[in-house]
């Protein structure tokens, strides 16, 4: 699997198997923590075998089940944070789903209390990422039309085309994709539009799809 097919088979899958992720593949993923920690200034973590993540209410009111695993994205506190979690939180889900582990963003429906005790005090926490062996592969969502979000008229460049079809199947807040994006002087831009719940991580995502699938760096 390459990177666009995880793009467009990555679903939120929120029931787990029992099956325990390989060493080998906590060792791959952990390479790449440890690169996106150091490229992004975060200190982004993976907790495994740990069913008290998942072990409450809220989370058994989200409909998740046997959550064992889960990535925990935190960092120092900047003004760009929650934009760069969002993106490098990506980075890892679909690199997890190229090695055949299934993935869900949550904000909410986990144990606030004992993932907020795996947080340093000098650092910020944004939200966590369930990891593991899904019961099934998840379900697509709907999403909008290119028109809906892309702002410049006329003909664009098929690379700006495979970035902006990325981008409407990057997983945002309960699904409301607020963004526009378009081309400024040849550049690719993407901004947030309108008021919700987490729109600045969900700008990170959307940025990481787009620019993973057009190769062009969001200015």
């Amino acid at each position: 699997m390459d990177i666009m097919e995880a793009i467009r088979e990555r679903h939120s899958v929120r029931v787990y198997k029992d099956d325990k992720i390989s060493d080998e593949i906590r060792e791959k993923l952990g390479a790449l923590v440890e690169e996106v920690n150091e490229e992004s200034g975060l200190n982004i973590t993976i907790e495994y075998d740990n069913p008290e993540g998942f072990d409450s209410k809220l989370a058994h009111y989200g409909s998740f089940r046997n959550v064992r695993n889960f990535i925990i994205l935190k960092g120092k506190e900047a003004p760009d944070f929650e934009e760069r979690c969002g993106y490098y939180g990506e980075k890892i889900a679909l690199e997890a789903q190229m090695l055949g582990l299934n993935t869900c963003w949550t904000a909410l429906t986990f144990n606030k209390k004992m993932v907020r005790q795996l947080v340093p005090d000098n650092e910020r926490f944004c939200l966590v990422i369930a990891l593991g062996y899904g019961e099934t592969s998840g379900t697509p969502k709907k999403h909008k039309e290119m028109s809906d979000v892309v702002v410049t008229k006329g003909n664009m460049p098929e690379w700006f085309r495979k970035g902006a079809e990325a981008a409407l199947l990057a997983p945002t807040a309960v699904n409301q994709q607020k963004f526009k994006m378009g081309l400024v002087g040849g550049e690719p831009v993407i901004k947030v539009a309108g008021m919700g719940f987490y729109t600045k991580v969900d700008l990170g995502i959307v940025k990481y799809h787009f620019e993973v699938a057009s190769g062009r760096k969001v200015v």
